[in-house]
């Protein structure tokens, strides 16, 4: 049986010491397959793609494997293997689009392909060379995930992807996500279950910093993962 594309053994992530965000969290990401991730508000979810982009230096591990090998996030061939799309972000306000997208592929060694495709998906023809700072929260977005979707690294980041996207968007990257396990893996954030079933062959409840349940497969449906939820609700309710 092959490695995992990536494996984090007993993860600790915190903002404060006093108090651990991820608390003992160990994962295994395989080869083309899509995970996704979803927790009430505060369990861990963004924190935990922050730490792997490379964003959180307060952690730590017995062990992080990304292809066989042992890693930091950091060093540039994980951090060139991986692109992150964040829930928001506002970096390289003074950038257009097509300055962005060529500025990240020579940053990433690779030569910048044809983009018509996903421009037009994302309904984003009329913004490619408006200032990232003069778009909607919606068309930021799409800069970043027509980079990442062209991009294709081994490893996709998402979080919250589909917040701030229009109904033509959100479906049109529902079959981005579907699709990319020919290219690599992802691994995505989402409060939004209809993202998680269309799209998982994983999906990963988090409560308070660990995973409390896995569902794959055909297991993967609303009523179960709601039911997972709202009992990890209940149970905050009444400790």
């Amino acid at each position: 049986m092959s490695a995992p594309l990536l494996a984090i053994k007993h993860l600790n992530v915190w903002y404060s010491r006093e108090k651990l965000v991820l608390s003992d969290f160990s994962i295994e990401l395989n080869e083309h397959e899509t995970v996704g991730l979803i927790g009430l508000n505060g369990a861990g979810k963004t924190t935990f793609i922050r730490t792997l982009s490379g964003l959180l230096p307060t952690f730590s591990s017995d062990g992080i494997w990304f292809c066989g090998q042992p890693v930091t996030f950091r060093e540039r061939e994980f951090k060139t293997s991986r692109y992150t799309v964040f829930a928001e972000d506002t970096s390289f306000s003074y950038f257009t689009f097509w300055e962005y997208v060529s500025y990240v592929f020579s940053a990433y060694g690779q030569k910048l392909p044809h983009l018509a495709e996903l421009i037009q998906g994302f309904h984003f023809e009329d913004y490619t060379d408006v200032l990232l700072k003069d778009l909607s929260t919606g068309n930021r977005k799409k800069v970043f995930l027509i980079t990442a979707f062209a991009l294709k690294p081994k490893l996709l980041l998402l979080d919250e992807p589909v917040n701030g996207l229009d109904f033509q968007s959100t479906e049109y990257l529902y079959r981005q996500i579907a699709g990319y396990k020919k290219y690599g893996t992802v691994l995505f954030s989402s409060h939004i279950l209809e993202s998680i079933t269309l799209t998982s062959d994983r999906a990963l409840v988090l409560e308070n910093g660990q995973i409390r349940q896995t569902f794959e497969g055909g297991q993967i449906n609303a009523a179960d993962i709601r039911e997972a939820l709202h009992d990890e609700h209940d149970m905050e309710r009444f400790c």
